[in-house]
This record gives structure tokens, sequence and C-alpha cells, in this order.
């Protein structure tokens, strides 16, 4: 190959990675538009173009989910993600220990701030999503990733959601989620971190029909429940006002009902 050539090969190459590296602060309102507006139901869900905005600017992005982590309240203040049908596995991987988050810059909270506090670790992106690698499954025990929920919470209404979530997935065949706890109202605090107990917990699912953007959104007590899970259901636009959280701040027409 021509020396100059090469050269210019691999200039092209780098330069095409640290464009798509710094895609976010490089898109346009049109240009991210455009992205929405021209995808279809087989397209990937997962751009830059439906990430929340971050009330923190510390943005962690893991290989299968981002966040948005909060040093104020020890936890992240939303998980973004993507489910494809093809992610439904049971891959039946030993449960690993929670770690630090190495990519929290203001260091994510031990794990030992949940010990007898009387809350679970409570997944954000669930373990159960992320089976189909396990590189991904491993990845959702970063304690950036964990909240305090109230066990009855946990292995109850919320575990119900994401059961109907992985269904949305298969549904669908490609879903986004969002999920956090809502903290500005958080008083209760656990371990010496002062680990933030959120007092409801959002899930936002946004999935294409056609050519119409759908989402379904909950908004949840952390505490035991044993209704239907449809009984959570509110627009979008509540859980953006408790929270601060533009959370599809490129997408228009954007419909939210119960009809999922």
């Amino acid at each position: 190959m021509n020396k100059f050539l090469f050269i210019s090969c691999v200039s092209f190459v780098f330069l095409s990675c640290k464009k798509e590296e710094n895609r976010v602060n490089e898109f346009s309102e049109d240009k991210l538009e455009n992205i929405v507006s021209n995808q279809n139901s087989t397209d990937s869900l997962y751009t830059v173009a439906y990430l929340p905005t971050s009330t923190t600017k510390q943005i962690v992005k893991h290989k299968y989910y981002t966040l948005s982590y909060n040093e104020k309240f020890e936890q992240a203040e939303w998980v973004a993600y993507e489910l494809k049908k093809e992610y439904l596995k049971n891959g039946n991987y030993k449960r690993p220990y929670f770690i630090e988050d190495p990519k929290v810059t203001t260091g994510s909270a031990d794990w030992r701030n949940y010990k007898k506090s009387g809350y679970d670790k409570g997944h954000l992106c669930p373990a159960g999503d992320m089976e189909f690698d396990v590189d991904a499954y491993n990845d959702t025990f970063y304690t950036s990733n964990i909240s305090p929920q109230k066990h009855d919470f946990n292995s109850g209404i919320w575990n119900r959601i994401e059961q109907k979530t992985r269904y949305w997935a298969g549904k669908y065949n490609d879903i986004y989620v969002v999920t956090g706890g809502v903290l500005k109202d958080s008083d209760k605090k656990i371990g010496t971190e002062e680990v933030a107990v959120p007092t409801y917990f959002y899930k936002i699912i946004l999935a294409k029909s056609g050519n119409i953007n759908k989402a379904i959104a909950f908004l949840v007590p952390n505490q035991k429940s044993n209704n239907s899970i449809y009984d959570f259901v509110v627009p979008v636009e509540t859980i953006e006002k408790m929270t601060g959280i533009d959370f599809f701040p490129n997408l228009k027409n954007l419909e939210t009902s119960k009809d999922f």
C-alpha cells in the first residue's frame, strides 16, 4: 500500500473514532431531530439522541448501560439502557459481589453502607436484563447501579414491573429503559456515606410502534404494594417535574399512555 494512502486511512479511522466519541457535543438540534425522525421500527433505539439530561454532568458510560451519578445522594439519578429481544436469556451466571464503580470520578458508595440498614441493594439496571453476556451481567453489580429499596418493594411491585419490561422487549423487539429514584425529597440516609433512600422510584419504557414513539412511565412508592402495576402509570412530565430531568430532550411526538 502506498505510504501516503496508509497514513491517510489511519488518520481517517482515528478521526472517525474521535468524532463518534464527541458526537454529543457536535450534534446540532437539526441533526438530532433528523436522526430521530428517520429511525424506523427496526433501528436501534440506543443512540445519544435518547439519553436524558444530567443535573450533575457526571455521565458514566458502561458497555451496555449509561448512568448519571449524583454524588450528593451517592447513587445514580438515572440509568438508561437498551433491551433487545435477543437479550432475553437466562445466563445462570454466578452472582458477583457489589463493587465500587471505577468510572465514577467522585467515587460511588461502598456496599457496606447497606449492611444492616434494613434496605436491599436494589438494582436500577436489573441483572436479569443483562444475562445475555457475563460481562454485561457483572457490570450491573457496580454500586453506582444500586439504590436502597425496601425488600417487599424490591421483591414485589418493582419485580413485577421489571418482568413486564422484559415482556415488552419481546413484544417490540427493542425497547429503551430509564430508571432511577426520586432523590430531591429523600430525607432518610443510610451508612457512613449517607446514601439517600428514595421515597419513590420511576421506570420509563420507550418503544417504536410503526412511526409512533410510545412510552409508559411508572412512579412507585418505595414500599410494599399489591396493586396492579398500571395503578402507578403517570405522564412522563410528572416525573420530569419531580426530578428536574428532561428524559427525552431530542425526541418529539412522544405518545404516553397505559395502552402499551
